[in-house]
């Protein structure tokens, strides 16, 4: 429901409207989910296949300034989150910044803010499921049966899982968490070892001198390390589910500020520290993008089994990718649903309190992805990453500009802030916004992929205006209607 509209019932109906949930899609969740399922959410989201796959890629054509890369990427991702995380304590949601849109941009903000975070995971999934597919088809034993038919087992798997109920999602995600976090603290400490002892690692010697006697921190030059931004940034998409989740959490005061808190050191130790370490144990020329930097460190010493743990382990995070996205889907569409601004059926709910509706729709899309992967096998996990990449950037910059708007309101007295803050406003959200959107315009220096998807963009503009119009007539109804209840 607008704030607009709430603010102009008249004072009669005050007492009434605040036991109203501020967002009328937050109503019927059950309270599942429990402190380390939040703070395993928050690593989850921090550690993905953008580490354990992309880090490869990437230090072969920025080498190992890629550390400084994923620092800079990460201080302003933790900027988004801590912003959200102010805005959650404010007033918990499991519509998440889609409700905070609608209270701070209106309607239009809520409506783009929510189709594009659907963009995003949707796309996301198709990626996903692509992935997994082709983690699946490195053991002999799958490579007969063909990618699109794993990728929609893969689909089918955790579909099911998330619509059983979100205290099984939440314990999906906290093992997932728990085997990425023992894998990387695992390789960090072998990577030690042979860094101490000055073990040999596929005829190198590790130490500094891999890198002052391989063209430095900067090999290629300062572009690489630019070019890459865009890439990094979108390892770190999925930080933002700690808001969506802190809506079906009993107690999120107190476990959203230790969940986003912690995101720092994580992206300083898991990011920053395992890039640290490869460019320490191996030349960046060495590592390539068709493998992970982490099974070409372990094959270079003879560690046997190396592909096979690290398969897993990439699956997993692809596995638990499609699991996140499936879940904040879910709630942010029947946020939307609830103000008449996605379809109906996507604010059902199941007897297990899961918004089944905006779960399915979500999965339909990524069976195209399906489709996708029966066509062109080769190309499709390229091709939907980076339109989800518009996505991510879009969800970032609305919910820094909500928190701006937030911010003004509470220095007018009409809106108190939470002792947990982002700091430095109006500045801290102006040149976060700045950034991702020169992470944006970074891929026009992609003839390839990257500038075919900015062209995207004015075909989105179009349908988000056309989807506008086809919806408004319903939001206005649905926000007149609740008015009425109100002041009833």
């Amino acid at each position: 429901m607008s704030k607009d509209a709430v603010d102009s019932a008249p004072a009669a109906a005050t007492t009434r409207a605040a036991q109203t949930p501020a967002d009328a899609g937050d109503a019927g969740y059950s309270k599942d989910l429990k402190a380390r399922h939040v703070n395993m959410i928050a690593i989850g989201g921090a550690i993905g296949t953008g580490l354990f796959l992309g880090a490869g890629g990437r230090l072969h054509s920025a080498g190992p300034a890629l550390a400084l890369a994923y620092l800079v990427c990460g201080v302003f991702a933790f900027f988004v989150v801590r912003a959200l995380g102010e805005l959650v304590l404010y007033r918990p949601s499991s519509g998440s910044f889609v409700s905070y849109a609608r209270e701070f941009l209106g309607e239009k903000g809520a409506y783009v803010a929510g189709w594009m975070y659907f963009l995003n995971w949707s796309t996301t999934g198709i990626a996903d499921i692509t992935a997994i597919a082709l983690y699946t088809h490195y053991w002999s034993m799958f490579t007969s049966i063909p990618q699109w038919v794993l990728a929609l087992v893969a689909l089918a798997v955790v579909l099911a899982v998330n619509l059983i109920s979100v205290k099984i999602f939440g314990e999906m995600e906290f093992w997932f968490a728990i085997i990425k976090v023992a894998t990387l603290v695992g390789f960090m400490l072998i990577g030690i070892f042979l860094l101490a002892t000055q073990h040999d690692v596929g005829g190198h010697q590790p130490g500094v001198s891999l890198i002052t006697d391989h063209g430095g921190l900067f090999p290629h030059g300062m572009m690489p390390v630019v070019l890459v931004m865009q890439g990094v940034i979108f390892a770190y998409a999925a930080l933002e589910l700690v808001g969506v989740a802190a809506g079906e959490t009993a107690e999120p005061e107190k476990v959203v500020p230790r969940a986003v808190n912690s995101i720092m050191w994580r992206v300083g130790v898991f990011y920053v520290g395992s890039v640290v370490l490869l460019a320490l144990l191996l030349p960046g020329s060495v590592y390539s993008a068709d493998q992970s930097p982490f099974v070409t460190v372990l094959s270079k010493v003879g560690i046997p089994a190396a592909g096979d743990v690290m398969n897993l382990v990439v699956l997993t995070a692809a596995m638990s990718s499609l699991n996140s996205g499936l879940y904040s889907t879910g709630r942010i569409l029947r946020s939307m649903a609830t103000a008449g601004s996605a379809p109906k059926f996507t604010a059902r709910m199941n007897r297990s309190q899961v918004p089944y509706g905006g779960i399915l729709l979500t999965c339909a899309v990524c069976v195209l992805g399906v489709g996708l992967n029966y066509l062109v096998p080769s190309q499709a996990f390229e091709i939907v990453l980076n339109v989800a990449s518009l996505g991510i950037i879009s969800t970032w910059v609305i919910i820094m500009v909500c928190h701006m708007i937030f911010v003004r309101r509470a220095r007018a007295g009409l809106v108190t802030r939470p002792r947990f803050q982002l700091k430095f406003s109006p500045v801290t959200e102006i040149v976060t916004i700045a950034f991702l959107l020169a992470c944006l315009g970074m891929m026009w220096n992609d003839p390839e992929v990257g500038r075919r998807t900015l062209y995207l963009i004015p075909l989105i503009a179009v349908l988000l205006v056309a989807g506008w119009f086809g919806v408004r007539r319903r939001v206005t109804a649905n926000a007149e209607r609740e008015l009425t209840d109100l002041t009833k």
